[in-house]
């Protein structure tokens, strides 16, 4: 992405953040390394509103806050929550939101909004599916095959008081049947 709108710009390009590769959705770039390093210390510091778009397989409660202690497993790519503080593991916290929910096929899915307060590896991906209700498509969580992962960085607001938003793709299977 950066080679192409390097190109299109005629310019250098900074990637801010990142998403999982599976993921899709809003993304921040900035065009020079003074903004990226300003827009790269908000993020380091939370201070980005971050909301994403699951299609988690279940019904999770209506709304709730995810507090935990995750560790990440570099050879494996893999998250986990775990009990107590070690080496490596850090604090999570999101809040999330129903917003709608049906039955297909005889199976539950559950579109939420979450609501990062951390930025962790697979945090939503580990988070949810550490409480039953892994994110459909998600085979690393345990999540339905058949879909690819519905995770979607739906949008960011950034301290400047700007902000970007990306919708899912309503042609998708499953986010056309819940959005």
């Amino acid at each position: 992405m950066v080679s192409l709108l390097s190109e299109h710009t005629g310019g250098e390009i900074y990637c801010v953040h990142r998403l999982d590769t599976a993921t899709g959705g809003a993304m921040v770039y900035a065009k020079n390394r003074k903004y990226a390093a300003l827009l790269s210390k908000a993020f380091a510091e939370n201070a980005v509103d971050k909301r994403y778009l699951a299609i988690v397989c279940g019904r999770p409660d209506p709304e709730g806050i995810m507090e935990d202690v995750l560790w990440h497993d570099k050879v494996r790519n893999k998250s986990f929550v775990v009990k107590s503080q070690r080496k490596g593991a850090k604090k999570a916290k999101l809040e999330y939101r129903t917003v709608a929910e049906k039955e297909l096929d005889g199976r539950y899915f559950t579109l939420v909004e979450a609501k990062l307060h951390t930025g962790r590896t697979h945090q939503i991906r580990v988070q949810f599916a550490s409480r039953g209700t892994p994110l459909a498509g998600d085979g690393k969580y345990g999540g339905s095959s058949g879909y690819p992962l519905m995770l979607w960085c739906s949008s960011l607001a950034l301290p400047n008081g700007m902000s970007v938003s990306c919708p899912p793709p309503k042609n998708e299977p499953l986010w056309s049947e819940l959005i």
